[in-house]
């Protein structure tokens, strides 16, 4: 059997659709280099493979622009104890600029990941934001919120298996053997929703403000009334994430 190369696939990203190992399917293409696969090119598949992938969450307002990459403030500031409903919270007009974020964050990001992997996560951002219209400042901060931008984060399951940079809703791991596509992977599980779960982008079309999908995303279901309800899980996530996409700061942030 074979399979026809698309747009964004990696050895990793394929084999998490077909339901095959890594390691199995690098076997039947010894002559292919995992890091430079072609939209187009034809690889053999193992026995058992499935050339017919499931259908991925739809992205839902991407049109290949980044959203949240242009305007903005220059950040800066210290912490500031939101609470109430979403319209106590600042409005992402408000929001510090990308690049400001970036800058920011990414230097949080160095503690826990190697300059090609900041990178890889920089570029998987950049690309989901284009694809499902969810702001790119928004999935930033909540990447730095979930796992400090650790690919390596261990996986948590109370009850629900929560992997990767964005403690997906039972998506996909950190694989060393596929950095980049494994990174890509998982800010696209947090962003865009697994089969198992919604990702940031069905929950700003379920409460229309990011607020409210913080929450939903943190504890599963939302107080709109008082954003810093845990409803079972974080007291301060949505807080802090505001403060976060402000660009403030604050010691141990």
């Amino acid at each position: 059997m074979s399979y026809t190369i698309q747009s964004g696939d990696t050895f990793w990203a394929i084999s998490q659709k077909l339901g095959i190992s890594l390691d199995t399917l690098l076997a039947a293409n010894p002559g292919v280099n995992p890091s430079a696969l072609q939209v187009g090119q034809v690889i053999n598949l193992p026995g058992g493979g499935n050339n017919n992938p499931p259908p991925q969450p739809p992205p839902s307002g991407g049109n290949g622009k980044i959203v949240g990459a242009e305007g903005g403030s220059n950040g800066g500031g210290g912490y500031e104890n939101y609470s109430g409903p979403a319209s106590n919270f600042p409005d992402p007009s408000q929001w510090a600029s990308y690049q400001a974020l970036w800058a920011q964050n990414s230097r949080l990001i160095h503690f826990n990941a190697n300059d090609q992997e900041v990178e890889f996560i920089h570029k998987a951002i950049e690309t989901v934001s284009g694809d499902s219209g969810v702001d790119v400042r928004a999935i930033l901060c909540i990447i730095v919120q979930e796992s400090g931008g650790n690919p390596r984060i261990p996986t948590t399951n109370n009850g629900v298996r929560n992997p990767g940079l964005m403690q997906s809703h039972n998506g996909a791991e950190f694989n060393p053997a596929d950095p980049q596509g494994s990174i890509l992977q998982m800010v696209r599980d947090g962003t865009q929703g697994t089969r198992d779960g919604d990702g940031l982008m069905q929950l700003l079309n379920k409460y229309g403000n990011y607020y409210e999908a913080f929450r939903g995303y943190n504890s599963g279901s939302v107080n709109k009334a008082d954003l810093n309800d845990p409803v079972g899980a974080t007291g301060d996530y949505v807080q802090k994430a505001a403060n976060r996409l402000m660009g403030h700061t604050w010691p141990n942030m």
